[in-house]
This record gives structure tokens, C-alpha cells and sequence, in this order.
């Protein structure tokens, strides 16, 4: 049994935010921080005081985790980039918004003595004496201080005072993980009720010293335990905050929904997972009673989320393909028009999506990545509307000449014309390159959408099914946003994206097999459609081959990947490296390129493919890997061993103790991630309890509105139709719910210092 934390976040734009730049304009990017540690770092928006970012993400994080804080930047080339203001949302916060937190929030100044992070380990006890009683103070070390000075570091020191009477350390120089083992006495009255208050400061030689963080105990409480000893959390000092003006900073709209979880041991779902499989398998029989029922019972606003959770249990039991077959049944029966077929948010789109994404998304990249590095690279000026085209002045050996609308339409053509026989390329030499799995899911949806559309005059109609998901759901969204698909670290300026969304049109019209309504929306597009038109050839020979792949085929195929552990993440790495000693010192980058999987860390001199790469992703999909690792180092050092001493805590044993705690707990969730099978059952479970109601209702429905289709007390006794066994299964899931959660509540242990913040 496990707490699970988890975090939906959206940073989706900021308006009036305030100029940074002499051009009157600002450069804004936003990070998230848990608890001080950066986790996300949007892209950069350049030239604009009302950003639009559109960025979503999936964190998971340790259920005691404190606050979490989004702070806009701007982003400066030649200097230090500008703190413009943050938003802070508390633990608490978060918790008081069941459906998440959606809104606009002001952004407010950032106060330097609110910006502390790290933590203080101390020992505290009360030694009797002849006449009076003293309060000793062990300041032992601190870890993970806030870097106050241009080194990247800081001169920390600490300063105890009680009733009155100051005591400090000595001052560590250029670490934020220091060391002093310094002890301190001060005179313990009767009854004593003075606070003791820790304070960590940085020294500065010219200006005013910074405020660290403090942390503030209750003596009187102290005295009851006599001795107390442990890692504390810094606090900012409240009342060196000064009044803000909201508003003056600018706004940022956020959506963010916290999510908790108690996850149960893997046997307490089994029968959950084990019914709803019973249904997919029976599936080529025919459509069951659960899959629909819980199709008719999800709403529009968490549909996506159920289709993912459902597809991830699924692929987990190796039943991904029969699952979405089981969907296209469902769809094809109710659907009598052939071009409505997949075109609104059901759940078979919605889990049809999150197929392609969890098993596709290597395969996209493979694809579209050199075409939308292409695109990036040239940056050519691109239009075919006639209504939209900007005259530009060209230049031809030193003659300059005002381009005509023709020629910039004729360029632009040409431009995308490039653009999509190049990319349809890619795409007809990339069959064998399709995950086995995502051409088998292909093959099914191709056959049944033949058996119910077999006339002639629906031939195209299999293909077009195939397409919808391929290419409209799938790789035109990555083609309009490349960094949400993490082709790109960054997003498109004005001139490609809109390169970028021509293109995508073009995809669109050679998805739908170049019908006449498609052709009809948007007349300026003709000049594409001699290479949309052979578009349509050449796929329809890429999906005839990609579905022919028979089920002897598929299994050899999966097996040959199952003996390869799938990639976690990859891709260019600098690495550090270090000459000579003393003041000759110098160093230097090697550029390599890593590849990490669930079983090793490897690297080349060259790339094997094209991946995003930033550092929080790095350290994530570590941590990822690492969760199972039971000879996990609890510290590390965070720097280097330097000549004689580690430059992070000073420590000249080579071989001592890490300064700072290993954290494995914070992740950026992807999409190829590996499965959490408990985690997806405990997430259908909770899906299914919130719609239980509606179930039960269901089922007096179909049992005749008698009361003899409820639930059978008797444990014993075994419900007769898979509903039934369906409650059966959330009522004891809700009972052992209940029992985890009364053996919880005794294993709290009662603080026995009381920190006052």
C-alpha cells in the first residue's frame, strides 16, 4: 500500500505583464518549482507582454510535498534573466479544489526572505545543572541552501537566539551545504516560555548579509521531551514581508488539479482487472455489458482521462489491440454515415489517441522529425492565402526589386509541395518501422470498418478511418505544435508556425483521401493538389501494407522487442571534464550521446535517433528507473571532488557521506513511461466509484426494476451477470479502502517538537 501524489498542470497564458526589455517588450517563460526544486521550464515567447504557452504536463510527486510555486521570467541573452513574479499555490490550496484550480491569479513581487529552501540538522536537549537547567543547541549542517552569490553558492552562517542572547556560528565560505558541528548553552529559566529561534544568513563582505531561512521551536515543549534531534525544513520570516501590489505585475491563467491516491497491494485489484478483461477477451463475440455501460456512464469533461487509464490497464495485460477492437465495434454499431465515423470525442477516439501516443510516439518521431527540423531550419516566408500574403522586398546581387504576390505564391508552392513529398516519403518507407502492436490495431479497425461499409462506393472509407487517427489525430497535431510532441524545445515564431499549419492542412487533405468537401473549404489551397493527389496514392499503398501483417508476423515481432528494453530516454548529453590542478586548472564539454533504459545507461559518439532532451527530463526519467532500486543511495554529493575536497561541502574524504538526500520522488510523467499497472486499476477503480450510482440504477433497470438483481449480501454467494459482479468488486475494493485507511491513522507519531512558522 502507497500514497500517490500527482499533479495535472496547464500553464496556459499571461496578459499585462510588465516590459523588461529597453524595446518596451519582455521575453517570458515560466518554471514550476516544488518546493523550491524546478521541475518544469516552459518555452520562451519572445517580444509580447501577454504570452500564450498552451503547455501541459503530469508530475508526480510525494504526498507531503509543501507548495507549489510558478514563477515568470524574462529571458535576457547578455545578463542575468528578470524575475517578473510568481504565483504560489499552497498544498492546502490545492486540496480545497476537488476539479483542480482554473483561473486567473495575479503575480506578485518576489520577496528574497520568502525565497528559502533547504534544510538545517540540529540537536536540541536539556542538560540539568547544579542550580539552573541549560538549553544546548548542536548546529550540525544544512543542505540544499538557496545560492545567494554571483558563484553560484553562498558564505552561509547561523545565528541562535534566545531570550535575548545571540550566539553564531562560524561562516563556511562558497557552499550551500555546510558543515559546522558548532554547539551552543544559554540559560533555561523555570517555566520557561521564549521561543528559540535558528536562523541561517549568508555573508557578504560589502553589502547587507541574506536572509537563509530560520526555524523557530517551542522550549516549553522541549522540555517535556528533553532531547530532539533531525532534519528542518527552513521557513521564510513572515515578518520581513512587505505589502505587494497585486496586479501591477501581470496575471497568469493556470490549470492545476491535485490528485491523491491510496494504492492498495496489487492482489486487492485482481478481481477488478480480471472482470473488465473477461470483457475485452469476449469481445469477438460481441460487445459486452461493462466496456459500454462504462462508455455511456463517463462524461465529456473526464473522458480522456478514463480512455487513458482504461488503454494503459489494458496494454499492461498485453489486451491494448482487443480493447480498442471491442471500442470499434461499439462505434461502428451506432454510427450509420459513413463520414461521421470517428469524428467526434467518443471513447474510442479519445483511447484511440492515447494508443498512438503511449505506443507511437518513437515511430512519430522517427517520421516527422527531420521534416519539422527542416521546416524550423529554413524558415522561409510561407502563404497561400491570397487574402494574407505580405510583399516582401528580396534582394538578387545587390539589385533590389519588390517581389510580386504571384511569385510569393508560387514560392510558397513550391516551398510546401517540398515540404509533403518529403514527408509522405518518409512515411511510405516507415512500415517496418511501425510498432507491431500499432499496425495490428490498424489491421482490426481496417477490417471492421470494411465489414460494415462494404459496398463500392465506401471503398475509400477503411482508409479514411485508418487516416483520421494517423494523420488527424496524430500527426497533423504534432506538425502544428512540435514542442507539445517534444519534436522541438522550443515553440515556432509567427512565420513557422504558420508554415507549419499549411503544411498540416495539406496532411489533412491527403488524410481525407482528397474529397471534394475537403478541397471546397479553402479554394487557395489548389495549388497543393497535384502533390495531395498523388498524396492519396501513395498512402493508400502505405496502409495497405501496414495492415497486412499477419498474427504469426506481429508475435515474432513483439517478441524481438520484448528482448530489447525500451528506451526511457535519449539523446546529446555535455560532459564535464576536468585538467590539471591549482590555478592552471582547466576544463572542458564532450559531447556524447546517452541512451537510458529500465536496465542500463549507455552511450555513443554519435546519435542513433533525434529526441528533446533538458535536464528535468534527465533526472526524471532516472529517478523513474531508479524507483525499484533497493541499493539506492539515500545522499550524494552534488558537486565535484575537486583537488582535495569536495567543492559542494568542503569534505576532504573522498569516500564520506553525500551532503544532500537523494531525491527520487518528484517525475515528469510521459508517454513512455513505464506501466504502473496498480496505479491505472486504482484509477478505473476511482472512476467507477464516483459513477457507482448510476451503475446500480442501471442494473435494477435490467434486472426488471426488482430488487432481486442488487448485489448478494452473502459474501458467498456469487452475482449472477457481470454487472452485478462488478458492484460486487467496488463494494469490497471500498472495504479494503476503509480498513488501509483506519491501519494508517495510528502510525502518525505525535510530534514532539512543535516548529512555530
Amino acid at each position: 500500500m502507497a500514497k500517490r501524489s500527482s499533479l495535472s498542470i496547464r500553464i496556459v497564458e499571461g496578459k499585462n505583464l510588465p516590459a523588461k526589455d529597453i524595446t518596451g517588450s519582455s521575453d517570458p517563460y515560466c518554471i514550476m518549482k516544488v518546493d523550491n526544486e524546478p521541475i518544469i521550464r516552459t518555452a520562451t515567447v519572445w517580444k509580447t507582454l501577454c504570452p500564450f504557452w498552451g503547455e501541459e504536463y503530469q508530475v508526480r510527486m510525494p504526498p507531503t510535498f509543501h507548495a507549489v510555486a510558478f514563477y515568470v521570467m524574462d529571458e535576457d541573452a547578455l545578463s542575468r534573466d528578470d524575475v517578473i513574479g510568481k504565483v504560489c499555490l499552497t498544498r492546502d490550496t490545492l486540496a480545497s479544489h476537488p476539479k483542480g484550480f482554473s483561473g486567473w491569479a495575479h503575480l506578485t513581487e518576489v520577496n528574497p526572505d520568502e525565497e528559502v529552501q533547504g534544510e538545517i540538522h540540529l540537536r536540541l536537549e536539556v542538560v540539568p545543572g547544579p542550580r539552573v537547567r541549560w538549553l544546548r543547541c548542536s548546529v550540525l549542517e544544512a543542505r540544499d541552501l538557496a545560492p545567494k552569490d554571483r558563484n553560484g553558492a553562498s558564505d552561509p552562517f547561523v545565528r541562535v537566539r534566545y531570550k535575548g542572547r545571540t550566539q553564531e556560528t562560524s561562516i563556511v565560505k562558497k557552499s550551500c551545504y555546510p558543515r559546522w558541528n558548532e554547539t551552543f548553552e544559554f540559560e533555561l529559566g523555570e517555566g520557561a516560555t521564549e521561543e528559540l529561534c535558528v536562523e541561517a544568513w549568508d555573508w557578504d563582505l560589502v553589502s547587507r548579509n541574506d536572509f537563509l531561512g530560520k526555524v523557530v521551536f517551542n522550549v516549553q515543549r522541549l522540555g517535556a521531551a528533553q532531547q530532539e534531534e533531525g532534519w528542518f525544513r527552513l521557513q521564510p520570516d513572515q515578518s520581513r514581508s512587505h505589502q505587494r501590489d497585486e496586479g501591477n505585475l501581470g496575471s497568469l491563467h493556470l490549470e492545476v488539479r491535485l490528485r491523491d491516491e491510496t494504492v492498495l497491494p496489487s492482489a486487492c485489484y485482481q478481481p477488478l482487472v480480471q472482470l473488465l478483461c473477461q470483457e475485452v477477451k469476449l469481445g469477438n463475440q460481441g460487445p459486452g455489458q461493462l466496456i459500454p455501460l462504462i462508455e455511456e456512464t463517463t462524461s465529456a469533461e473526464c473522458r480522456q482521462d478514463v480512455a487513458t487509464n482504461l488503454l494503459k490497464l489494458f496494454l499492461g495485460q498485453g489486451l491494448a489491440k482487443d480493447f480498442l477492437d471491442l471500442l470499434f465495434q461499439l462505434e461502428l454499431g451506432r454510427t450509420s454515415e459513413a463520414n461521421t465515423l470517428f469524428r467526434s470525442n467518443s471513447l474510442a477516439s479519445k483511447s484511440m489517441e492515447s494508443f498512438l501516443k503511449v505506443a507511437g510516439m518513437r515511430y512519430l518521431h522517427g517520421v516527422l522529425g527531420p521534416i519539422i527540423d527542416r521546416v524550423f531550419e529554413e524558415k522561409k516566408y510561407v502563404e497561400l492565402d491570397p487574402s494574407k500574403v505580405e510583399v516582401k522586398d528580396v534582394g538578387c546581387s545587390g539589385l533590389h526589386r519588390p517581389q510580386t504576390e504571384a511569385e510569393v505564391l508560387e514560392q510558397s508552392a513550391q516551398t510546401l509541395r517540398g515540404h509533403l513529398g518529403a514527408l509522405l516519403g518518409e512515411l511510405c518507407r516507415s512500415v517496418r518501422a511501425c510498432p507491431a502492436v500499432v499496425r495490428a490495431t490498424f489491421r482490426q479497425l481496417f477490417q471492421r470498418v470494411r465489414e460494415r461499409f462494404p459496398s463500392a462506393q465506401h471503398e475509400n472509407v477503411p482508409f479514411i478511418a485508418v487516416t483520421s487517427f494517423l494523420c488527424l489525430r496524430f500527426f497533423s497535431p504534432a506538425i502544428m505544435s512540435p514542442k507539445l510532441f517534444h519534436l522541438r524545445e522550443r515553440h515556432a515564431d509567427a512565420r513557422t508556425s504558420r508554415t507549419l499549419l499549411l503544411l498540416a492542412k495539406a496532411v489533412q487533405n491527403v488524410g481525407n483521401m482528397d474529397t471534394p468537401a475537403s478541397r471546397a473549404k479553402e479554394a487557395w489551397m489548389e495549388p497543393l493538389q497535384p502533390t495531395v493527389h498523388k498524396g492519396v496514392a501513395q498512402l493508400k499503398d502505405f496502409i495497405t501494407k501496414l495492415v497486412d501483417i499477419e498474427e504469426k508476423e506481429e508475435l515474432e515481432l513483439q517478441r524481438t522487442l520484448s528482448l530489447q528494453a525500451p528506451p526511457v530516454k535519449e539523446g546529446p548529453l555535455f560532459i564535464h571534464r576536468t585538467k590539471g590542478k591549482g590555478p592552471l586548472m582547466s576544463s572542458s564539454f564532450k559531447k556524447l550521446y546517452f541512451s537510458l533504459t529500465t536496465e542500463a545507461l549507455s552511450f555513443a559518439k554519435t546519435p542513433s535517433s533525434k529526441c528533446v532532451n533538458e535536464l528535468n527530463q534527465w533526472l526524471s526519467a532516472l529517478r523513474k528507473v531508479s524507483i525499484n532500486n533497493t541499493g539506492l543511495l539515500g545522499s550524494y554529493h552534488p558537486g565535484i571532488f575537486r583537488g582535495d575536497k569536495w567543492s559542494c561541502c568542503h569534505q576532504r574524504d573522498r569516500t564520506d557521506r553525500g551532503c544532500d538526500k537523494t531525491r527520487s520522488r518528484v517525475t515528469l510523467q510521459e508517454w513512455n513511461d513505464p506501466l504502473d499497472h496498480d496505479l491505472e486499476a486504482q484509477l478505473v477503480y476511482r472512476h467507477l466509484l464516483g459513477v457507482e450510482a448510476t451503475l446500480r440504477e442501471k442494473h435494477r433497470e435490467l434486472s426488471g426494476g426488482t430488487e432481486a438483481g442488487t448485489v448478494p449480501e452473502d459474501p458467498g454467494e456469487a452475482p449472477k451477470d457481470s454487472l452485478a459482479q462488478l458492484l460486487q468488486v467496488l463494494q469490497d475494493l471500498r472495504e479494503a479502502h476503509s480498513s488501509s485507511s483506519a491501519s494508517l491513522l495510528p502510525s502518525e507519531p505525535n510530534c514532539l517538537l512543535e516548529l512555530q512558522t
